[in-house]
């Protein structure tokens, strides 16, 4: 079942000091990083809760889910949509102008299709790149050597601006090594200056783990059932 207003408002309590403790922990500031509520099947109301309680940033997998809270909530300026799910290309129209930064962008045609629709709207698209650091073959996102060439890719379109990387670990006890890996890519890339600009945002770290991602350098966690709560079970169609 949903969690109520009271006990949203406790749960971004809780995760306020947890994120500062581990900010301290790793020399870092509290304002370094931004907690982004993944809303997946949540409700309107739940996302306002959120939004109430000092929660500005909300991520969605699915476009036409999407699509439709971004109608129901366009009155919330102060209110900021990410896309973190899996981004097809023929989808990419409908979101572009309404996303203020795009998680998962994995191959280079999917960088051409955002940047081509962002160059006919006079809008230039802030991305992130999905690493897959497992090789998972049932998850999205690029290898590390294929992060190396999509970088090289996207610093030659003028539509887009990338500003870092997202992973999402296996499910693992301790995903720290993973964490850290991110980190590593990202100072190498920097350090050897393939792309235009100095990328610094690392999105990881989820509701189970996301103080270690903190301490590993994360700068966006996506926390959806720690803020909201257990996701109500699927009913299964006749």
């Amino acid at each position: 079942m949903p969690e109520s207003s009271l006990v949203i408002a406790d749960n971004i309590k809780n995760i306020n000091v947890k994120v500062k403790t581990a900010a301290v922990k790793s020399g870092r500031d509290f304002s370094d990083i931004t907690i982004l509520a993944a809303s997946k099947t949540r409700s309107p109301g739940e996302i306002l809760e959120a939004f109430n309680c000092g929660i500005k940033v909300f991520g969605e997998n699915y476009v036409q889910e999407f699509l439709s809270k971004f109608e129901l909530l366009a009155g919330y300026k102060d209110l900021r949509w990410h896309i973190i799910g899996h981004l097809q290309k023929n989808k990419v129209k409908y979101i572009t102008g309404k996303v203020d930064l795009i998680h998962s962008i994995d191959s280079v045609p999917l960088a051409k299709a955002v940047e081509n629709r962002g160059v006919s709207q006079n809008i230039v698209a802030d991305i992130l790149i999905e690493v897959n650091l497992a090789g998972e073959k049932t998850k999205n996102g690029a290898t590390i050597d294929e992060t190396y060439n999509l970088v090289k890719e996207i610093n030659k379109l003028q539509g887009l601006r990338l500003k870092g990387l997202m992973a999402m670990p296996p499910l693992e006890k301790n995903n720290r090594k993973y964490f850290k890996s991110l980190r590593e890519l990202l100072k190498d890339i920097n350090d050897k200056g393939i792309y235009k600009e100095k990328l610094s945002t690392l999105s990881m770290g989820t509701s189970g783990d996301f103080e270690e991602a903190i301490e590993e350098g994360a700068t966006i966690i996506r926390l959806g059932t720690v803020i909201f709560g257990s996701r109500p079970p699927k009913v299964k169609s006749a």
